[in-house]
């Protein structure tokens, strides 16, 4: 699968984040971009949500993806190590450093990053209860209802 996925429509929204809302390192990375965001420019939504679900679909991705975080921005859809190190940018400084990785082959990356991806849940867990979001985070949510499909996991967390 490429790492950039095309949309047929226009993207007219603020960039968002779609993170997994069953795991424990996504919440934490969520609560990080949050507290280090250089303007709050970026949206948050659960991938197992009814909004993440449409998000997906509307970017050519199967609307249970769940292979990795998701940033749709200017009408693209970035995957795996494309999707973190473009967040960075979004990042203040010494952060926004991140994006520097770019300069490694993407395969290299997302072999990292698959790694990572794959033991999730072993080394970070999964989050016992549904958390609720600060005002902050409730204001940029695409989707705040809990709706998720499958599995229950919040579609919200707390900052």
């Amino acid at each position: 699968m490429t790492a950039s996925v095309p949309s047929e429509s226009p993207w007219p929204q603020p960039p968002v984040l779609l993170f997994d809302g069953g795991c424990n390192l996504c919440h934490g990375s969520v609560r990080f971009v949050l507290r280090h965001e250089r303007r709050s420019e970026l949206r948050f939504c659960a991938l197992e949500s009814e909004g993440g679900a449409r998000l997906l679909t509307q970017h050519g991705l199967a609307p249970d993806y769940r292979g990795s975080l998701v940033l749709v921005e200017a009408g693209r859809a970035l995957l795996k190590s494309d999707a973190a190190l473009r967040v960075a940018s979004y990042l203040k400084w010494p952060w926004s450093w991140g994006r520097a990785g770019l300069v490694f082959p993407r395969a290299l990356r997302d072999w990292v990053y698959d790694l990572i991806a794959r033991n999730r849940y072993r080394w970070f867990g999964r989050p016992d209860a549904c958390l609720l979001p600060t005002a902050e985070l409730r204001r940029r949510l695409l989707d705040p209802q809990p709706g998720s499909t499958g599995r229950a996991r919040p579609d919200i967390i707390a900052a």
